[in-house]
């Protein structure tokens, strides 16, 4: 008996799927899709949400001492001379990080090799590549999801069949984050 199931598919084009959508299912909360993939993106999705609910308070918050250069009003680096030639003046800052413990970093690690680039951008500026950003999505595992999940032992989506699709009458479904 199979492990998973092909979705009449090769191997990497059935990856590439799957990490699509288990990357689309996570940003926006619930996708459609059909039955069997649901399934198949069901397994990955509740492995990457249980890894970030066993490590999202897995850090130390350290204070370090980082040189930042000093920026004028218009946002350009300040610059002085110094025996005749210009130098970049720096301020000393002091920054609060996290410092992953191994265990964490070994999940961020696999959570980065599943989600694909998510890069949003402002409804105004649709269809434009001014003042787009990149989504984090192992931070948002972390900082949102896992909270959210911290008191339940799995059961992290929910599959709702919809009905047959138009054309092929394959069985849709909505899977969503519970």
């Amino acid at each position: 008996m199979a492990k998973y199931r092909k979705l009449s598919r090769t191997s990497d084009q059935r990856k590439a799927l799957l990490r699509s959508q288990v990357t689309s299912l996570l940003y926006h909360g619930k996708i459609v899709t059909t039955e069997s993939k649901a399934k198949e993106i069901r397994k990955i999705a509740e492995g990457l949400i249980a890894m970030a609910v066993r490590e999202r308070d897995n850090f130390e918050t350290v204070t370090v001492t980082a040189k930042v250069a000093r920026k004028d009003a218009d946002g350009k680096r300040v610059k002085e001379v110094v025996d005749g030639k210009k130098k970049t003046v720096y301020d000393e800052v002091q920054k609060e990080i996290k410092k992953d413990a191994p265990s964490r970093l070994h999940a961020r690690r696999q959570m980065m090799k599943v989600f694909y680039p998510v890069t949003e951008v402002p409804t105004k500026n649709a269809g434009k590549k001014k003042n787009t950003k990149q989504v984090d999505m192992v931070k948002k595992m972390f900082d949102e999801v896992a909270p959210k999940y911290a008191n339940r032992n799995g059961g992290y989506t929910r599959i709702v069949k919809i009905g047959p699709r138009k054309g092929d009458a394959a069985m849709e479904v909505l899977i969503e984050l519970v």
